[in-house]
């Protein structure tokens, strides 16, 4: 392998990178070392009982700090906020996302009540939207 932004530089094979879907790990049958202390780590971390028997000594550090986070008020309070602005985001996304179909699917509707003799059952059935909804579009396209 070479480094794209320096390809005088060769990268041997010593670099490896891992993926693992962790609810599937358990059946992989890892024998003791570092992929299975971080496998351990990442899904049983607010184990104490399972973390205790972990000998990984990066995994230990990362458990210490977790510990040193936890302990402090002011850190636990920015995670908290953090992970809330996250959500709120992923939120206003989906939100964003749900309302442009929306509106898509009632400019399908309304581009169909124009231009097609369709049944109001019909286009409701094409665009995806309620009787009701396409009933109340076609009555707003009239007036």
């Amino acid at each position: 392998m070479r480094d794209e932004a320096q390809p005088n530089i060769s990268l041997g094979n010593i670099l490896q990178m891992n993926l693992i879907e962790l609810n599937k790990a358990d059946h992989l049958g890892l024998p003791e070392g570092p992929l299975r202390a971080w496998i351990t780590f990442f899904k049983h971390w607010q184990e104490e009982l399972t973390m205790a028997n972990v000998e990984h000594e990066p995994v230990k550090k990362a458990m210490s700090r977790i510990r040193e986070l936890s302990a402090d008020e002011e850190a636990r309070r920015l995670a908290f906020v953090r992970e809330r602005a996250l959500r709120d985001e992923v939120s206003l996304l989906n939100d964003a996302k749900t309302e442009g179909q929306r509106e898509a699917r009632q400019e399908m509707a309304r581009n169909l009540i124009n231009r097609t003799e369709m049944n109001d059952q019909v286009i409701a059935e094409i665009a995806g939207l309620t009787f009701d909804e396409v009933s109340r579009l076609r009555s707003d396209i009239k007036h």
